[in-house]
């Protein structure tokens, strides 16, 4: 039995948000107000969501891909376990996606809160770990600054 080589990597996005980290960090820690941001958006129909936001607490989102791309009509899992909780200053957690059964990568993401003279610089880094030629670091990078831009939005509500 052939199998693939695990492919790593690590990448970081800073994004500066004209308010203050207070508000940040409600973005991600408020169900309703990170569900806007995170789960509800194109190309994805939402199936489940749950979230325990505490240290320990865990996340799991699943999704039906409505995009016309290969995967068209899959189910994505999303489970995340937080591991380090600062209010306001950081978030460190770990998730696993799968399709169907299937898990197809592992990461590590951190999310550091500094404050500055026009609001909030967000620093995320992940590392991560795709399987079996999973979907890659561009696209998850894309779609990390694709949620990004879906938490700028939210913040200007």
């Amino acid at each position: 039995m052939e199998t693939q080589p695990v492919t790593h990597t690590t990448f970081t996005i800073e994004r500066t948000y004209p308010t203050t980290p207070e508000r940040v960090f409600a973005a991600f820690s408020d169900p309703e107000k990170k569900r806007r941001w995170f789960v509800d958006g194109k190309g994805s129909e939402t199936l489940e969501t749950q979230m325990d936001f505490r240290v320990g607490g865990m996340e799991r989102t699943r999704f039906r891909i409505t995009a016309d791309n290969p995967v068209k009509g899959a189910v994505i899992t999303k489970f995340t376990i937080y591991q380090d909780i600062v209010p306001n200053r950081r978030i460190v957690l770990a998730y696993t996606m799968s399709m169907g059964d299937k898990c197809f990568s592992a990461s590590q993401s951190t999310f550091e809160l500094v404050p500055v003279e026009k609001g909030t610089t967000l620093v995320f880094t992940e590392q991560a770990a795709f399987f079996e030629n999973a979907d890659g670091a561009k696209l998850r990078e894309d779609g990390w600054r694709g949620l990004l831009e879906s938490l700028a939005k939210e913040l200007a509500r």
